[in-house]
């Protein structure tokens, strides 16, 4: 089986990675790839932009590819899945459609609302006056929204009335033409990836992200700065009712508009106080830095996964078998990161980390000249597994200073919710 993973992060070298591991899998090809699948044997990178949808269908029927494998939500929220179906091309990853529970937070709350599951309430605005006259009425703290894709920076949580009408200005004047202003839930952050053939739907393990860049959660929102699975506030008791309340019935209001949705259904949710779950918002797409803590754990063979949601039949697939114990991720980013950074510093003791037991996936990394050199603001995921947390967590920290570039920066707390929650 051949498989085509789009994109160039750490998700998608986690993904190649971890399709490779199958029995089933002879040959990874990446489109546009980075420095890690370069160096990935039996992986491939060809140099074509991820918006090049002719040019990837090319490949596709030309390489006779089994399934794409789609990684980001850019590439899906402008119809990557439907360009390959033209030519019978099996993809997991949504269709342009299905990609909007991303690319637009109003359209979401709307799904939302109508399926019946429980989120923050809110309004949608057009322009900065409404926004701001609704901030004052509702005071804070509150959630101020980019309506569009953000790479996941796109979401402001004000504390103060200041700083709320700011984030209104910001977002317009970045060009975002509409925004959501939400209530403030209280709670703790939770990542449910779900893979789902449109019909029926599997969640994998529950993760947790860490998405800013201070220590202590502070500082501006990143792409990730960590994470690590299965999250124990996800408790079985919520995960069924996550499964119950929120999974089923988004899925069957994605069926009942007549959605054809194929891929991974990525609810970011807020587990309250009193243990109930409410959905900040969904992506349509698996999470980074999420992926690279859940792959690790996942016994069964993820072609096999992907491949039965490409096709609608996921329930003939048996149960999901785990690993046991945790996996903790550690992501490794450019100095000045979310802010302007350099690129082109060459990275040392990737090897090294890897004789700490740890898997490094690149993010943020080329080849250049037999070198490893940074190219991103979130250059590389260290993850290293362990039968408990705190295994994980020394063993991996122990493999992030094995590894040294120019200005690099990490979070020396990932998983510090954890800690804090053991006696």
């Amino acid at each position: 089986m051949k498989v085509l993973v789009i994109g160039n992060g750490g998700r998608e070298h986690t993904l190649a990675w971890k399709l490779l591991q199958s029995p089933n899998v002879t040959q990874v090809l990446c489109i546009p790839g980075n420095g890690g699948t370069a160096i990935l044997e039996n992986c491939q990178n060809i140099p074509l932009g991820m918006d090049d949808f002719d040019g990837i269908a090319q490949v596709a029927l030309e390489e006779k590819i089994d399934l794409v494998v789609v990684g980001p939500e850019l590439p899906l929220s402008q119809g990557i899945s439907d360009r390959l179906h033209q030519d019978n091309i099996k993809v997991f990853g949504p269709t342009q459609q299905g990609a909007q529970i991303e690319s637009s937070k109003s359209w979401a709350k709307a799904l939302m609302i109508e399926a019946g599951v429980s989120t923050a309430m809110g309004e949608t605005f057009t322009e900065p006056e409404g926004a701001k006259a609704y901030i004052h009425q509702s005071g804070v703290p509150i959630v101020v929204k980019a309506d569009g894709l953000a790479a996941g920076k796109g979401v402001i949580v004000a504390q103060t009335l200041e700083e709320a009408l700011k984030a209104v200005d910001t977002l317009f004047e970045e060009g975002f033409t509409k925004i959501v202003v939400e209530d403030f839930l209280v709670g703790e952050e939770v990542s449910v990836l779900t893979l789902t053939d449109g019909i029926t739907f599997r969640p994998l393990i529950p993760a947790q992200d860490h998405k800013r860049i201070g220590e202590g959660d502070t500082g501006k929102n990143t792409g990730g700065m960590g994470a690590y699975a299965p999250a124990p506030v996800a408790t079985p008791e919520i995960m069924r009712q996550v499964e119950k309340e929120i999974l089923a019935p988004t899925i069957a209001a994605l069926k009942n508009r007549g959605i054809d949705y194929r891929g991974v259904l990525y609810a970011g949710l807020i587990i309250s106080p009193d243990g109930k779950a409410k959905v900040l918002e969904y992506n349509c797409r698996f999470g980074d830095p999420e992926t690279q803590a859940v792959l690790p754990l996942l016994e069964t063979p993820l072609d096999e996964l992907l491949l039965a949601c490409s096709e609608q039949r996921l329930e003939q697939l048996p149960p999901l078998t785990w690993k046991s114990g945790t996996a903790v991720c550690v992501v490794a980013a450019s100095g000045g990161y979310p802010d302007a950074y350099e690129s082109g510093k060459v990275i040392a003791g990737l090897h090294q980390a890897e004789t700490f037991g740890a898997m490094v996936f690149h993010a943020g990394t080329t080849l250049k000249d037999d070198q490893v050199v940074t190219s991103g603001g979130r250059v590389l995921g260290i993850t290293a597994l362990g039968e408990s947390f705190e295994k994980a967590r020394n063993q991996v920290y122990q493999a992030v200073e094995a590894i040294e570039f120019e200005g690099m920066y990490y979070r020396r707390d990932i998983g510090h919710r954890v800690s804090d929650r053991t006696p």
